[in-house]
């Protein structure tokens, strides 16, 4: 079992090396720029990155319940949260303060996966041929007692299936305002209709962290430089770095990927960013995927199917495409899983539902001007247009299309547009990240 883990963290990095060494590979800037670059951002110190909003970040507790964790980055308006160990006591380690990263769509994509057992144990049973009240198992609950037989059946019936389609009526009617707009608030009806119900009441942060831990905690110091911040947030693909200070191992910042292109893009007028930016893509060997390696999802397959191709490939998001040629006709991100969970008339029907139906459906009931299309850019733009477009209107990808039509060739992603301003000097990652680097991505 440990020599699995032991390849499987060998393989992550193995990835790591091989996409790095590829975009370094295709890149056409000057050696002498891409050294100065480097070398400028090994000199700013973490600590002169601007603090999250409102100058504290948000920690959750790993015992807090789904419930309340939703609750929590609702509340703060926050998509992402460390998680703490309640067990560590006084350590000042962090590799023992700290379990994780808690990400908010990981949360509903646990629960629609949830949710998407119950529907199953619907077709092949009902609760009352089970003969086990409602709600007398939970999902999670079923799975840690073995139990497979009808009382797994009718907890996940009861409480997956039951709450949520009920509770989500009672969102839609009770509360005077339409599921997805409430969806667009990180959640609040999520919280008060859904996750008041078991098995989502009970299950605890803890107990998913690992099934559901896309980005590992792995955090720099405020004197360590931006750079290891970059790699890390590029090779390495994390998508939020937590930053502590020497001998504090308290969460001082977190530094996103999102933030990062957001500062980058206030850089303009700056000699160094401009004479980047008005280079061509093909310059950083823009888009790095060839066309047969974007994942994209036709759309008259079904929106689950979408949802998996996500979470198996661990991407954020993926175009919607039509015909032979793939010609990109809308966009989904994985954010907009919680309609599923939110709309009562998308729920009830998840597992036929095609993925134009769910963008029809999300796209005629939501805010005017709240439906963004799918941002594309053609083989020929420069770098600074993608910057600019990624920045101002918040997006985590643009698609590349070809010159003559709308079919999709490339993916840019906030992942790519990083690693397009730095290279990794020799031995860096061990001088700076030493064994706590692999021990964490291999964890």
């Amino acid at each position: 079992m440990a020599q699995a883990e032991e390849g499987t963290g060998r393989s992550k990095l193995a990835s790591c090396d091989a996409y790095f060494e590829t975009i370094q590979s295709r890149k056409k800037l000057p050696q002498a720029l891409q050294e100065t670059l480097t070398s400028a951002f090994a000199r700013i110190p973490v600590s002169s990155f601007p603090l999250v909003s409102g100058g504290k970040v948000i920690e959750i507790p790993a015992e807090t319940s789904i419930a309340d964790a939703v609750k929590i980055l609702s509340e703060c308006n926050i998509m992402a949260a460390p998680v703490k160990n309640p067990d560590a006591g006084t350590s000042s380690d962090w590799r023992h303060r700290y379990l994780g990263i808690i990400d908010y769509s990981a949360i509903v994509l646990w629960v629609l996966e949830s949710a998407e057992l119950a529907a199953v144990a619907l077709s092949a049973s009902t609760a009352t041929a089970a003969g086990v009240g409602a709600g007398a198992v939970g999902a999670l609950g079923a799975v840690a007692l073995g139990i497979t037989g009808p009382a797994a059946i009718a907890g996940l019936t009861a409480a997956a299936v039951g709450a949520a389609v009920v509770g989500g009526v009672a969102a839609d009617k009770g509360l005077g305002k339409d599921a997805p707009t409430a969806a667009d608030n990180l959640g609040q009806d999520f919280y008060k209709v859904i996750l008041q119900e078991e098995p989502f009441k009970s299950t605890t942060v803890k107990s998913i962290i690992k099934s559901y831990r896309w980005a590992p905690f792995l955090p720099v110091a405020t004197d360590s430089s931006m750079l290891s911040v970059l790699l890390l947030l590029s090779k390495y693909r994390l998508r939020n770095v937590p930053v502590i200070e020497p001998g504090n191992p308290d969460v001082k910042n977190f530094i996103t990927q999102s933030a990062i292109i957001q500062g980058l893009e206030g850089c303009k007028g700056r000699d160094w960013f401009d004479c980047i930016a008005a280079r061509p893509i093909s310059d950083f060997g823009l888009p790095f995927m060839s066309p047969n390696e974007v994942v994209s999802i036709q759309s008259n397959e079904l929106i689950l199917e979408a949802f998996k191709q996500m979470r198996d490939h661990q991407i954020g998001g993926l175009p919607v495409v039509e015909g032979p040629k793939k010609e990109i006709v809308g966009n989904l991100s994985i954010r907009d899983i919680r309609h599923l969970l939110l709309k009562p008339e998308l729920f009830t029907n998840f597992r036929q539902l095609t993925v134009t139906d769910f963008i029809k459906t999300i796209s005629s009931t939501r805010e005017i001007g709240r439906v963004v299309p799918p941002i594309t850019c053609k083989l020929n733009a420069n770098l600074g247009s993608v910057i600019q477009n990624i920045a101002s209107k918040s997006v985590h990808r643009i698609y590349v299309v070809a010159d003559n039509d709308n079919e999709v060739v490339g993916v840019i992603t906030l992942r790519d547009v990083i690693s397009c301003f730095v290279f990794e000097p020799p031995n860096h990652s061990d001088i700076y990240f030493g064994f706590s680097a692999k021990e964490m991505l291999n964890y």
